[in-house]
C-alpha cells in the first residue's frame, strides 16, 4: 500500500513538472450585438453584427522552457464571424495569426509566420480602435492606418525585444516570397515604446510595396499582404503600389482615467481604390484615374473606470486627405460605454457619428465595417455582449 502511494506521489510530481516545462493555451473571444445604422446606401437599417469592438476569435497559444531562460513559442489563432460560423480574413483556417519562435527572458523573441505589423504592436494601444474600448467601428476611415487590424503579414520575420525598464521595441520584415522580386510584394516596419509610471509614449513606422494591376490585383499571387483579388477581397484597406504609414501617440492614466492622443499620416503612390470590406461597397470603391493619396488622422481619446465593473470611453478623431487633388475630410465622435457581469462577460453599448465633407468627390461617410451612408453623415448605435474564455 505505502508502495502504491509512493508511486502514485511520484508520479503527480513528474506530471506537474512536465506542464511547467510545456503548456498549450485554448483562448477566445465571442463579441455578438444589434447595430442601427441611420443611412446605408439611403435607407435606415437594424441588423445582427458580429464583432462591432473585438472580431471574434479562438485560439492556440504554447510554450515549451528550453533552459537557461530560453522558450519555444507558437500561436494559431482563427478568426471568425458568430453570425454565420463563416472564416474570416478570405478564408483562412488560421487568419488571425500564425507563427512559431523562440523568446528569451534577456533579449526577447523572434518569430516567423502570418504577424501583426508593428503598428499594430505598439501604436494600435494608443488609440481606442486598438482596443477594448472602441474597436472595430471606432477606425479611422477605411482603417488606412492599420490600427483596427485590417491586415496582418505573411511570410514575415519578426523581433521584439525585451522590457527595458519600460523600453521596448521591435520590427518585422514580410518576403514577396518570388524569385526577382525581392523589392516588390513585400511589407516591413519598426516600432518603440516607453512607459514610465502612468505615462506611455510609443511610435511605428509601416511600407509595403505591391505591384498593382488590373482593378488593383496584384500582378504576383505571393505577397507579404495579400492583394491578389483586387478592391474585392484585398486584406488591406487602401489597394496601391506603396504605402507608407507612420505616427506616434501618448497618453497618460492618473488613477481610474487615462487621456491619449494619437497621430497617424498614411502616403499612397500608384493609389487605384479601396477594399470592399473597409469601402462598405460592393465591389469596392475604385478611383479612376487616381494616382496618389495622402491621410492624416488626429484622435482625441479618453477613457474612465467608474467602477471595477463599469467604463466609459470617448474618441473623437479628425481625419484630412488628398485625394489627386481633392481634398475630403472626416470628422467622427464615438462613444462607449461597457458594464462587467463576470472578469470573462461584458455588456456594451456604443455610438459612432460621421461627417464626411467630400469636396467634390463620391466619398460618402462610411463607418468602418458598415455599409457606407447615402450621404455625408452616417450614425450607428449598438448593443452587444462580449465573452472571453
Amino acid at each position: 500500500m505505502k508502495k502504491t502511494l509512493m508511486v502514485a506521489a511520484l508520479t503527480g510530481v513528474f506530471a506537474t513538472a512536465a506542464h511547467a516545462q510545456s503548456s498549450v493555451t485554448l483562448f477566445g473571444l465571442i463579441d455578438a450585438g444589434i447595430t442601427y445604422t441611420n443611412n446605408q446606401g439611403g435607407h435606415s437599417n437594424w441588423q445582427a453584427t458580429d464583432g462591432a469592438v473585438n472580431t471574434s476569435r479562438w485560439g492556440l497559444r504554447g510554450s515549451e522552457d528550453l533552459g537557461g531562460g530560453l522558450k519555444a513559442i507558437f500561436v494559431l489563432e482563427n478568426g471568425f464571424n458568430v453570425n454565420t460560423g463563416a472564416l474570416r480574413q478570405n478564408s483562412r483556417e488560421f487568419g488571425r495569426q500564425a507563427f512559431v519562435g523562440l523568446s528569451s527572458q534577456q533579449f526577447g523573441s523572434v518569430t516567423l509566420g502570418r504577424q501583426y505589423d508593428s503598428v499594430v504592436d505598439y501604436l494600435a494601444p494608443q488609440s481606442l480602435t486598438g482596443t477594448q474600448y472602441g474597436g472595430t467601428l471606432f477606425a479611422h476611415p477605411f482603417d488606412n492606418d492599420n490600427l483596427n487590424n485590417s491586415f496582418r503579414v505573411d511570410n514575415s520575420i519578426k523581433f521584439q525585444s525585451a522590457n527595458y525598464s519600460g523600453f521596448k521595441f521591435g520590427g518585422l520584415y514580410g518576403f514577396s516570397n518570388a524569385a526577382g522580386e525581392f523589392s516588390n510584394n513585400r511589407a516591413y516596419s519598426l516600432g518603440a515604446s516607453y512607459n514610465y509610471g502612468g505615462l506611455n509614449v510609443s511610435a511605428a513606422y509601416l511600407q509595403l510595396n505591391n505591384d498593382i494591376g488590373a482593378l488593383g490585383a496584384s500582378t504576383n499571387p505571393i505577397n507579404a499582404v495579400t492583394n491578389s483579388g483586387g478592391a474585392v477581397s484585398s486584406d488591406n484597406s487602401l489597394i496601391a503600389g506603396r504605402q507608407r504609414t507612420f505616427g506616434g501617440g501618448i497618453s497618460y492614466a492618473f488613477g481610474p482615467a487615462t487621456a491619449g492622443f494619437v497621430y497617424t499620416q498614411s502616403n499612397l503612390n500608384n493609389f487605384v481604390g479601396i477594399s470592399q470590406s473597409n469601402s462598405g461597397v460592393t465591389g469596392g470603391l475604385l478611383l479612376p484615374n487616381v494616382t496618389s493619396g495622402h491621410f492624416q488622422n488626429f484622435e482625441v481619446n479618453g477613457r474612465y473606470q467608474l467602477t471595477p465593473a463599469l467604463s466609459v470611453a470617448a474618441a473623437y478623431t479628425y481625419t484630412q486627405s488628398s485625394i489627386d487633388g481633392t481634398n475630403p475630410k472626416w470628422n467622427q465622435f464615438n462613444l462607449q460605454t461597457s458594464y462587467a457581469l463576470s472578469k470573462r462577460t461584458d455588456v456594451y453599448l456604443q455610438g459612432e457619428y460621421q461627417h464626411v465633407s467630400q469636396d467634390g468627390t463620391d466619398i460618402h461617410a462610411d463607418i468602418n465595417a458598415l455599409a457606407a451612408s447615402g450621404n455625408n453623415n452616417q450614425v450607428a448605435v449598438t448593443a452587444g455582449l462580449r465573452h472571453r474564455f
